[in-house]
């Protein structure tokens, strides 16, 4: 039995933005190096680029399944539509706790319409949830791929 999440929230509160967070807890899992893991997620933080979309923890959680449970038969339709359920129900799973996986949702348009990231202040951690959502997910990749 396999526990990210305190990991995954100690990339966070040191500066990884969320998906960075919840993708490097879970990098050596996955066979990928640390480095690679933040690089890959670095554009998925914020919503996707401080766009506020879909939350970086959810993005992050989806490559991580990607990469233990993902495809690369790209003409097996049963296999892409298996891997896609799965993806709903990681989402699914992270909305039953917070109503959504929309950043700006969840953050209530803190800091949207910037690209500019906010510096990592004992303000910026009181006014954020986000490391609630990425212990979340984490627990919930955790809960799929790891307890079973």
């Amino acid at each position: 039995m396999k526990n990210h999440s305190e990991k995954a929230a100690k990339l966070f509160i040191n500066g990884c933005n969320c998906s960075q967070a919840v993708f490097g807890a879970f990098a050596e899992d996955c066979g990928i190096d640390f480095e690679t893991a933040l690089k890959l997620s670095s554009s998925f933080g914020g919503g996707m680029g401080r766009l506020r979309e879909t939350c970086g923890a959810v993005t992050g959680m989806f490559m991580v399944a990607g990469l233990l449970k993902g495809y690369a038969d790209t003409d097996n339709k049963e296999i892409k539509d298996n891997h896609y359920k799965l993806i709903q129900e990681l989402a699914n799973e992270f909305k039953k706790f917070y109503g959504t996986y929309n950043c700006n949702e969840l953050l209530g348009n803190i800091g949207k319409g910037t690209y500019v990231s906010s510096p990592r202040t004992a303000e910026y951690y009181k006014t954020r949830p986000c490391v609630n959502f990425v212990i979340t997910a984490a627990e919930i990749l955790d809960k799929y791929f790891f307890n079973e």
